[in-house]
C-alpha cells in the first residue's frame, strides 16, 4: 500500500488506515531484517563464515592470478603516520606462511627495520647534520664531513642502506688503498662510517653494524721527528729579535700545541708566578675565528715556564705595544691586530725560520714533540711530562715517546749498578 507521497508503507492497510504492530512484533521483524543482512553478506563471501578483522602485524596471505602466493604484514608507521608494509612471495602457501611467520617474529622482537629507499650517502648527510654536528667540535665535524664527501660517499654512497654489506665496506677500503689513500685516511673513514652506522642501529634503520664484520684498515704508526738539542738551540738563536720569537720559545719550552699558542690571551700569563694557563684553542677558517676548549680535561692546565720564556714574553708585549696592538686580546696577532691563521704562520714565518737556521724541515707540531723528548732525555719523570703536555693518560705519553725509553732504561741500569758497586766496595 502506498501513502500520499507514493512510497510504500508496510504499516498502511488497504483502507488507508495506519496499522502499527505491537512493540514485541516490531522487535522480531527488526531481528529478522538483521538476519537477512548477514545472510546476504555470507553469500557475498562464497558461503564462508565471517571472521574478525586482523590486527596490525598479523599479516595476510592470498594467491595472485599468476598462481604465486603472497603475504603482507604491517611493520610500523613512518614519521608522517603512513603505514609501512613488507611483502614476501612464494610458490606455495606453506612457503609463504613460513616467511610470514619469520617476519612476524622480527616485528615482535624489534629486529626488523623499515629501510625504504634510503641510500648510504643520503643517510650520512642526515647523520652529519642531526647527530654529529651538535655533539662534536667543529674541527672534528670537518674531518667527518671530508671523509664522507671525498671517500665514503664516492664508493658506497649509492648503495641502499638496508642492502649495505660487509663486502661493500671491505671493497671500499681496498679501492681507497689502490687509489693512493694513506692508512691513516682509511682508518679515519672506517671510524666515521662505524660511528654513523652505530647511530643507524639505534635509530632502527638497520638491524646491525656491518663494520663489525670487516677487518679495519691498518695504519702504520706515525713516527715523530723531534729536533735535537743542538737543532733547537740553532732555531731559537735564529729567532732572536723576530716578531714571533716568544711563540717559538714557548713552543719548545712549554710543549704547547699550535692552536693553544694562538689562543693565548694576556690574562692567561702570570709574569710574577712564571706560569702560562691553557684554557682554549684557536683556529681561523675562511676568515672566521673559531675558539674551542682544549682536547680533553687534562688539556686545561697550568704550565710553569723558565725565566727565559717569561723574558721573551715581556719583550713581545713591548713589541706589540710599539706596533699599536696594546688592546689586542690575543698574545700573538698578525700585523693588523687580528687572530693568526696557522697556515699563514707556517708559510710566512716558521718555514723561512727553519731554512735560515739550517735545520731540517719539520712540522710545527714537532716543536711540541721536541719539548717532551728533551725533558725525558734530561731524566724528567714521565708523569711530569704528561701533565705539561696535557695528555689524557700517562700511557699516551709513554707510547708516544717510547723511542726515548731504551736510553733512559740504560741510564737507570747504570746508575743502579754504580749504587751497589759503590756500596760493596
Amino acid at each position: 500500500m502506498q501513502n500520499k507521497l507514493g512510497k510504500y508503507n508496510p504499516y498502511i492497510g488497504e483502507c488507508g488506515v495506519s496499522v502499527r504492530p505491537p512493540a514485541r512484533l516490531q522487535a522480531a521483524l527488526q531481528f529478522l531484517d538483521v538476519r537477512v543482512v548477514f545472510a546476504r553478506m555470507e553469500v557475498r563471501v562464497k558461503g564462508k563464515p565471517m571472521t574478525k578483522r586482523r590486527g596490525n602485524g598479523e599479516g595476510s596471505i592470498f594467491q595472485r592470478a599468476d598462481k604465486r602466493w603472497v603475504a603482507t604484514v604491517t611493520i610500523g608507521h613512518d614519521a608522517n603516520g603512513k603505514r609501512q608494509r613488507r611483502t614476501v612471495y612464494g610458490k606455495t602457501r606453506g612457503e609463504v606462511q613460513d616467511k610470514l611467520t619469520k617476519l612476524q617474529h622480527e616485528v615482535l622482537s624489534g629486529t626488523i627495520c623499515d629501510d625504504g629507499n634510503l641510500k648510504v650517502g643520503e643517510y650520512l648527510s642526515r647523520w652529519l647534520e642531526n647527530s654529529a654536528r651538535p655533539t662534536v667540535k667543529e674541527l672534528t665535524y670537518d674531518s667527518y664531513e671530508g671523509a664522507i664527501r671525498v671517500h665514503i660517499s664516492r664508493h658506497i654512497g649509492g648503495v641502499k642502506l638496508a642492502k649495505l654489506s660487509p663486502a661493500h665496506v671491505q671493497g671500499m677500503y681496498s679501492a681507497m688503498e689502490q687509489g693512493g689513500a694513506s692508512g691513516h685516511v682509511r682508518l679515519v673513514s672506517h671510524a666515521v662510517l662505524h660511528r654513523a652506522l652505530n647511530q643507524a642501529v639505534r635509530w632502527q634503520l638497520v638491524p646491525r653494524n656491518v663494520c663489525d664484520a670487516v677487518d679495519p684498515p691498518k695504519a702504520p704508526k706515525r713516527e715523530i721527528q723531534p729536533f735535537t738539542a743542538a737543532e733547537s738551540q740553532k732555531l731559537l738563536a735564529e729567532a732572536r729579535g723576530e716578531r714571533f720569537e716568544a711563540l717559538y720559545v714557548l713552543a719548545i719550552m712549554g710543549g704547547f700545541r699550535q692552536g693553544e699558542l694562538l689562543g693565548l690571551k694576556w690574562e692567561d700569563i702570570d709574569m710574577e708566578a712564571g706560569t702560562v694557563a691553557v684554557r682554549r684553542t684557536l683556529r681561523v677558517k675562511h676568515g672566521r675565528v673559531i675558539v674551542t676548549s682544549p682536547k680533553s680535561a687534562k688539556g686545561r692546565r697550568l704550565v710553569e715556564m723558565p725565566q727565559m720564556a717569561m723574558d721573551a714574553l715581556q719583550d713581545h708585549r713591548k713589541r706589540m705595544m710599539a706596533e699599536g696592538h696594546a688592546g689586542c686580546e690575543w698574545v700573538f696577532c698578525n700585523t693588523a691586530g687580528k687572530a693568526i691563521d696557522k697556515n699563514n704562520l707556517v708559510r710566512r714565518s716558521y718555514k723561512p725560520l727553519l731554512k735560515r737556521a739550517g735545520v731540517p724541515m719539520r712540522r710545527f707540531h714537532d716543536l711540541r714533540h721536541t719539548h717532551a723528548t728533551l725533558m725525558l732525555l734530561q731524566g724528567e719523570h714521565p708523569k711530569v711530562v704528561q701533565e705539561r703536555m696535557g695528555h689524557a693518560t700517562i700511557a699516551m705519553t709513554l707510547d708516544t715517546y717510547s723511542h726515548v725509553m731504551p736510553g733512559m732504561q740504560r741510564d737507570a741500569a747504570d746508575r743502579l749498578g754504580n749504587l751497589f758497586s759503590t756500596a760493596i766496595a
